[in-house]
């Protein structure tokens, strides 16, 4: 059957996946959202919006857990340097969800002041912390 910490290693890989694809699927929602004329098209997408958000809270918490079992309580990476660094983008992806609830918030209330342009940016970051957390996780320098 295997033991607990490989099921807990494969769960925590695919919440983490799944969060980052509600990561990398919501930043295009607002670039839409920025750039909408249409009041019933605008409703629409905030209401995508707003269930993506939702999803990706549901998947976020039991990702960031279980990555805090595997390093607190199998000690993965206790005390090694790119766990550290790793830790850091992990925050640093948190503060990035976090932002995301503050902009779906301003579309909600109608304030939005940035351009789709500025969003295709925002959309970026997500994936280059991706990046830098795999590689951490499996390279290991």
């Amino acid at each position: 059957m295997g033991s607990p910490y490989l099921w807990i290693k494969t769960f925590h890989i695919v919440l983490i996946a799944s969060w980052f694809a509600g990561l990398f699927y919501l930043p295009r929602i607002f670039v839409n959202l920025a750039e909408e004329k249409n009041t019933d098209a605008y409703a629409r997408l905030l209401g995508m919006a707003d269930r993506l958000f939702r999803f990706m809270t549901i998947l976020a918490l039991p990702a960031v857990l279980l990555g805090l079992i595997l390093w607190l309580y199998f000690g993965m990476g206790r005390g090694e340097a790119w766990m550290h660094i790793k830790l850091f983008f992990v925050i640093l992806v948190v503060g990035y969800h976090h932002a995301c609830w503050n902009v779906l918030k301003k579309f909600r209330a109608g304030l939005n002041k940035r351009s789709g342009v500025w969003y295709r940016w925002f959309n970026e970051a997500p994936v280059l912390l991706f990046i830098a957390i795999v590689a951490l996780a499996v390279i290991k320098p």
